[in-house]
């Protein structure tokens, strides 16, 4: 007899959005985590793309907002050692929502708790096992060791993950010898930043915005607001570091020192963080009952992607492993959680890859690249298509019939955000066409139906999966009976069986 529905192993950014999404479907869960509090060490310093699309689809934006409490920032974002301006597009990919991972944190265990999800902190992973009905999970907590049993466990627990270790599943890849360093400080009186962006440095002259290389490694420098100062360097790892200790101020002022050749006077520091990249993802998502996501999926060597790929994991993850709990999920439903989020995962690996190379050169072939690139990046096509990858908005899940409508296996407009609140799947009619309606009958306890008018419908109605991802299309004046039959191979490959 198992004890809980699902168990979640971490409770970082990506365990925690599981939660709350898993309370949303039902689905009883339980979070373990090791630290006994929140680190407030801010390894993320915000969240962006694909995953704010999908805060409109669950009504929670304007929550996720007042958190932050700051602008959002310009729509200018690093690209291997470069900068992609995406400023002067109507309709950018890529938007920001700064807020530290520690109040990231707070702000989703809050969410996940009033849903219902228990959290439990202080108490570590030691042993699973698992076999055709349930996993149980050997813990240790601060009254002592126990077990706990569940229908699924989840993986949510780092790089290091354990839970990975212990399923048996490799995490094939590289990790780069750099560390890297990133604070953000108060504006000393010594800096000026100038109308076009850049920096005046008492005692260096002028610095320019973004990234600087020398040959000792990679300095940045970056405001927000006039009043701040975002710094950051990359350069050869002398000794091991544990990343786990808090990175001191005087440490962050030695390697702008040795990279940049100079100092620059840190103040008030509101975020400092040390890490290493690495290129890793696992082979399988998913052993039995045990499933990874986030930083225990994967490991990106650029900033700014691994926070959000690890959220929207568990998104895709959460309504699926719920339909197999409630009983109506068809056959290798939860098989398309790997098949869905490696192929994410993959294609994420492949920009932040390319964006070692530009960064990582230090001889004349290399600044030839990046001023090859650099140019190619002022082109409006260049700048949409590198938004895109940057904010995972160029992902398209493979789905049958997927050649019928270029909008299937893309995320929903959010013009239709708000039937997404109730995280479940739903029709919707735009074209106010009966016989597509009456074709999800037999399915109306998973599928809610609604009608909408707009004046330039892209489609004349669209099935939208919990996860936001549209699982099908009927093309504009399509046959009453071509669109009802793939309605219904559509219902039944995502939905089950009708009643």
């Amino acid at each position: 007899m198992t004890e809980t529905d699902v168990i979640i192993v971490g409770a970082a950014p990506t365990g925690l959005m599981l939660a709350g999404e898993l309370r949303r479907h039902g689905v009883h869960t339980l979070v373990i985590e090791r630290l006994p509090q929140i680190r407030e060490v801010a390894k993320a310093g915000g969240i962006g793309g694909q995953l704010l699309r999908l805060l409109d689809h669950r009504g929670l934006t304007e929550r996720f907002e007042t958190a932050s409490g700051m602008p959002r920032p310009t729509p200018r974002f690093p690209f291997g050692g470069l900068h992609v301006d995406l400023t002067q597009l109507d309709d950018n990919p890529m938007e920001a929502l700064r807020i530290p991972q520690p109040g990231l944190e707070r702000l989703l265990e809050e969410i996940a708790v009033e849903l219902g999800a228990e959290v439990r902190r202080g108490h570590e992973l030691t042993g699973l096992t698992q076999d055709d009905d349930s996993v149980t999970a050997d813990v240790r907590g601060p009254d002592g060791p126990y077990r706990v049993t569940a229908r699924y466990l989840v993986g949510c627990d780092g790089v290091g993950s354990t839970v990975r270790d212990m399923a048996g599943i490799a995490f094939p890849g590289v990790t780069y010898p750099e560390v890297n360093r990133l604070g953000h400080f108060a504006m000393p009186d010594t800096v000026t930043l100038r109308d076009d962006g850049d920096y005046d440095v008492a005692g260096i002259g002028h610095v320019r915005a973004g990234y600087t290389q020398t040959d000792r490694g990679v300095f940045a420098m970056s405001s927000y607001t006039p009043g701040d100062l975002g710094l950051y360097t990359s350069e050869e790892q002398d000794h091991d570091y544990d990343d786990s200790d808090p990175m001191t101020v005087a440490e962050f002022g030695d390697s702008i020192r040795r990279v940049l050749g100079a100092d620059i006077p840190l103040i008030e520091p509101t975020r400092l963080t040390r890490f290493t990249y690495g290129a890793r993802q696992v082979d399988r998502y998913r052993v039995g009952r045990v499933f990874v996501a986030g930083d225990a999926a994967h490991q990106f060597p650029s900033g700014g992607v691994a926070l959000t790929a690890g959220m929207l994991d568990t998104v895709n993850l959460a309504w699926k492993l719920a339909a197999e709990i409630d009983g109506w999920a068809p056959p290798d439903l939860l098989d398309t959680y790997h098949d869905e989020r490696h192929l994410a995962g993959a294609r994420t690996l492949l920009h932040t890859q390319a964006q070692v190379a530009l960064r990582r050169g230090l001889d004349g072939a290399a600044d030839a690249l990046r001023q090859v690139v650099s140019e190619l990046l002022h082109d409006e096509p260049a700048q949409r298509r590198v938004g895109a990858m940057i904010a995972g908005a160029d992902i398209r899940y493979p789905m049958p019939g997927s050649d019928r409508h270029a909008l299937v296996g893309t995320f929903a407009p959010t013009s239709v955000a708000e039937l997404s609140h109730a995280a479940r799947p739903f029709l919707v009619d735009l074209a106010n066409r009966k016989e597509i309606r009456d074709a999800v009958s037999g399915w109306e306890d998973r599928v809610d139906v609604h009608t909408a008018a707009t004046d330039d419908r892209p489609a004349d109605a669209l099935l939208i999966r919990p996860d936001a991802h549209i699982a099908w299309a009927a093309t504009t004046d399509e046959p009453t009976g071509t669109a009802a039959h793939t309605l219904r191979q559509a219902l039944v490959h995502w939905f089950g069986e009708p009643c």
